[in-house]
């Protein structure tokens, strides 16, 4: 490779290191039983101080190696000094190696917005906190199975954990990183924690096994902890083999890819734009897609609104075909941006 690599590939490089950084610190405060935890508008949004702190240093991390890109993060925190060990310096060698596609390799800090979500399944991390809080502290003994049990749960629950970064140019998601903390936790003591999965349209995706559901199945992931009529409808028209319910926006564009899901179906607002900005540009670097209910592509402009308020659906093939089932109540109430 000859001369300096373009833009795009030296943010992402440093996105993917920034994102691990961000996972370790997941894992820290976890490890520490002291989450620290705020809700922001009930029960069911939440904040910790792993969400605060990974945000922190995504985007010190980041604006100080590109201070003319515009990044949007999920938290709203007090402008402060970060401390120097929450800024990770480093870049992913191997992606600064890969060949930039050519329709970005022009590209200028000032004309890319970054998306943040640094800890994407709140929910579901202090959940798994609470259960391996009781499985340590019981005031007396519990059975075996009950605390192999907790351990299970607090597994599941970690699966659904991801630092979520996306690159957006012109509206469009152009690159995506995605850290899963947890991944290779129920591996036990000694395993290497954690693994980074990230993706450009014209380039490809990089860091797991692209599977597929097989053509005869119909598989959907949809939301475990923000259903509503709206949602159990549009799932059930969907006339699924198997609905799957887990947490994370993140972690369900993971199942798409793995060959775990065909379909990712969230007809409700609730999702924003740093929810789904990186799994989208992973999903486009390997033929998938991500749209609201009427089919219509969401944008990621810097002045656009968070929310995605006329819900998410999200498919590796087929997209239409899920479209197409999508219930008139649905679309009625689902107004398109």
């Amino acid at each position: 490779m000859s001369g300096s690599p373009a833009v795009i590939m030296r943010l992402v490089a440093s996105a993917y290191t920034v994102a691990e950084k961000a996972g370790a610190i997941v894992r820290k405060v976890l490890q520490s039983g002291e989450l620290g935890i705020v809700e922001k508008t009930g029960a069911n949004d939440l904040q910790t101080l792993a969400d605060r702190l990974a945000q922190q240093s995504i985007c010190a991390s980041l604006s100080r190696r590109f201070p003319k890109i515009t990044i949007i993060g999920e938290e709203e925190l007090p402008a402060e000094e970060v401390t120097e060990d929450l800024i990770e310096k480093g870049q992913a060698e191997e992606i600064l190696q890969k060949c930039c596609p050519a329709e970005y390799s022009g590209l200028k800090e000032e004309e890319l917005v970054v998306w943040v979500d640094p800890l994407d399944g709140t929910k579901e991390y202090t959940e798994a906190s609470k259960c391996l809080h009781l499985r340590a502290e019981a005031q007396t003994p519990l059975k075996g199975s009950d605390t192999s049990q907790l351990l299970s749960t607090a597994l599941w629950l970690l699966d659904n954990v991801t630092v979520l970064i996306g690159v957006a140019y012109g509206g469009r998601p152009i690159a995506g990183v995605i850290n899963q903390p947890f991944y290779n936790y129920q591996l036990g003591a000694g395993a290497a924690l954690g693994r980074t999965i990230w993706g450009m349209p014209g380039l490809g995706a990089f860091g797991f096994q692209l599977q597929e559901v097989p053509g005869d199945r119909r598989i959907v992931t949809t939301t475990r902890s923000h259903s509503n009529k709206l949602v159990t409808d549009c799932v059930d028209a969907m006339e699924p083999h198997e609905v799957i319910r887990v947490g994370g926006a993140g972690n369900k564009v993971i199942q798409l890819v793995e060959g775990k899901a065909s379909a990712y179906v969230f007809a409700s607002p609730g999702c924003k734009k740093w929810d789904t900005c990186a799994g989208e540009a992973i999903l486009h670097a390997v033929g998938g897609k991500l749209t609201d209910m009427h089919g219509n592509a969401y944008r990621y402009d810097a002045n656009v609104k968070h929310m995605n308020s006329a819900g998410v659906l999200a498919t590796l093939r087929n997209h239409e075909y899920y479209i197409s089932r999508v219930p008139q109540s649905v679309l009625q109430a689902l107004k398109s941006d």
